[in-house]
């Protein structure tokens, strides 16, 4: 979830503060928010970044905290494509001025996400290169930040997404038309990324698994899509849906898109992640036992509740690890929490 309260990139306390809690509420993995590889890639000035060294320092930090909670720290890079140079969303989102600093958003053809955001500029295939070089750097970071795992942001109408769509890819090279071609560009990113972060270490890929639009981006693609990301080596798919197009018809509901996890990981035998609307624990859970998906990512209701892994605990009956500090307000039979070590190559 972008909390769009960085500046130049550079995490805060705010992100410590915010990553930490969750941390500190029992979650098993803690996930930044949306990370930019470079900084044409974010969404607005506001956004979290990872594209120099200098950002290492803070993420350090965040990581070692959510590691003295025993979760494990993630982060997910990013390339907003043509839903860049926008102002952050609190009060109303729009195009930046050239005043406020807009930039050239950059994306697989010419065409706008709508008539409110910018027209981007179609990348070569020299700035395509760069942009796989610049997510492999970010994750050489991530590493000597100290993460435990990355997650690659292909959904939501970001870049990657805007490669496999052929609602936003027009292209006629060797990155366009076919499926093979649109599919090329992402698996090149989740190459490069793979060869720079260590092989014992997880690999997750975001996408939406639908464009919710006619002509666009089906099930089905992902299904082979997620096919591919298997043989390149991706741990863990995680399954959302939409954000193509300002006009798609989301027919949304409690865990509306948790079908779409569930068929991937059946049909194309690669771990999935469920999300969207999942708010109970309860339901959570029921998405597991029934081999729905492999896990279950929470974000609005970690927002509104950053203790919901403790809470989820006392409403499913099982024990949990509490914050020696909070011991005195939990449940009969809590224990406390110990801290975790980053797994090592054996």
């Amino acid at each position: 979830m972008c909390e769009y309260s960085s500046e130049d990139g550079f995490a805060n306390d705010w992100h410590l503060v915010h990553l930490g809690a969750r941390a500190q509420g029992g979650a098993g993995l803690v996930m930044t928010e949306a990370s930019a590889v470079t900084p044409e890639g974010r969404i607005s000035m506001s956004d979290l970044g990872i594209w120099k060294d200098a950002h290492i320092e803070k993420l350090t930090q965040i990581v070692r905290f959510i590691h003295s909670q025993g979760a494990r720290a993630g982060i997910q890079l990013a390339h907003a494509g043509r839903k860049a140079s926008m102002t952050a969303p609190f009060g109303g989102e729009r195009l930046l001025t050239v005043e406020e600093g807009r930039w050239e958003p950059v994306a697989p053809s010419a065409v706008a996400f709508s008539p409110n955001y910018a027209v981007p500029k179609a990348l070569d295939e020299a700035e395509i290169e760069g942009v796989v070089q610049a997510f492999a750097n970010a994750a050489k970071r991530a590493e000597e930040a100290g993460f435990d795992f990355i997650e690659i942001h292909g959904a939501h109408g970001y870049l990657l997404h805007e490669f496999l769509s052929p609602l936003a890819n027009q292209r006629t090279d060797k990155y366009g038309g076919s499926p093979e071609n649109r599919v090329r560009f992402p698996l090149e990113v989740v190459d490069a990324v793979r060869a720079a972060w260590p092989e014992h270490l997880p690999l997750f890929v975001r996408i939406s698994a639908t464009d919710w639009a006619d002509g666009g981006w089906t099930p089905d693609d992902s299904v082979e899509l997620a096919r591919r990301l298997c043989d390149h080596h991706v741990d863990l798919v995680d399954v959302s849906s939409g954000g193509m197009v300002p006009n798609a018809k989301i027919p949304a509901g409690p865990g509306f898109q948790v079908p779409f996890a569930e068929r991937i990981r059946k049909e194309a035998g690669i771990p999935t992640a469920a999300v969207g609307l999942i708010t109970d624990p309860l339901q959570a859970n029921g998405v597991i036992a029934s081999g729905q998906a492999d896990i279950v990512l929470l974000a609005r209701e970690m927002l509104r509740d950053p203790y919901f892994p403790l809470h989820a605990s006392a409403a499913l009956g099982e024990p949990a690890s509490w914050p020696v500090q909070y011991l005195r307000a939990a449940p009969q039979g809590s224990k406390a929490r110990t801290t975790v070590e980053r797994p090592r190559k054996s």
